[in-house]
């Protein structure tokens, strides 16, 4: 039997950023990409594209090559076949620098799955989409880099706002959709960032919505 691909395209959440230690790396069996796997088990291929500050359609001028939307085309194309595309990306809109509100955040995650769409059309094997809210900003204040990057409760207010955003665009694209913030937090030390706690706890939550797509 053929494996089922699925590609997990995100932000430093994906990536696997260690709140604990200063931004490195969690081994892949701790990010919930690696976790998914392990309780996915065989018949599953998961794809890791997980990028530290990465937008949806925002590009951050000191920082090129963190927008979402400009990568995801090459990216679909390099994996292909797939069988489901699990994006969750939305936080870094919310830096000062960007200027975002959540509607524009939103409109930048359904801009992701118009480019799944239009990226692999027939005869292109055509994958599910799970569009996926991002965590809640919790209290960014403790960290003095992430604080002011993201305008401390600004950013925790508008995160709350995004979910029913995403929910509304997915429907309109029929896609699948999934909260992360009912699965997980992110850990007091940042606001921003999961512990592996946190990624197994998502992992968990993401295998019953992968099971019941595929």
């Amino acid at each position: 039997m053929t494996a089922k691909r699925i590609l997990c395209y995100g932000d430093s959440n994906t990536y696997g950023h260690d709140p604990a230690r200063g931004g490195a790396r969690l081994p892949r069996e701790q990010r919930w990409p690696g976790a998914l796997a392990g309780l996915l088990g065989e018949g599953y291929e998961i794809l890791e594209e997980g990028l530290c500050g990465r937008t949806t359609v925002l590009e951050d001028p000191t920082a090129p090559g963190l927008n979402g939307l400009s990568y995801l085309g090459p990216c679909l194309l390099s994996h292909r076949p797939l069988d489901l595309v699990i994006l969750m990306l939305g936080t870094n809109d919310l830096q000062v620098v960007h200027s975002a509100i959540p509607l524009t955040v939103a409109r930048g995650a359904e801009a992701l799955i118009r480019c799944v769409r239009d990226t692999l059309r027939p005869p292109e094997q055509q994958p599910e989409i799970l569009l996926v809210s991002p965590l809640l900003v919790r209290n960014i204040s403790v960290d003095p880099v992430f604080g002011p990057l993201f305008g401390y409760e600004r950013a925790q207010r508008y995160s709350a706002q995004l979910a029913p955003l995403y929910e509304e665009a997915a429907a309109r694209w029929g896609c699948r959709f999934f909260d992360a913030a009912q699965a997980a937090e992110p850990s007091p030390l940042d606001g921003l960032h999961m512990d592996a706690s946190g990624h197994r706890r998502l992992a968990g939550a993401l295998a019953e919505q992968v099971r019941a797509i595929l």
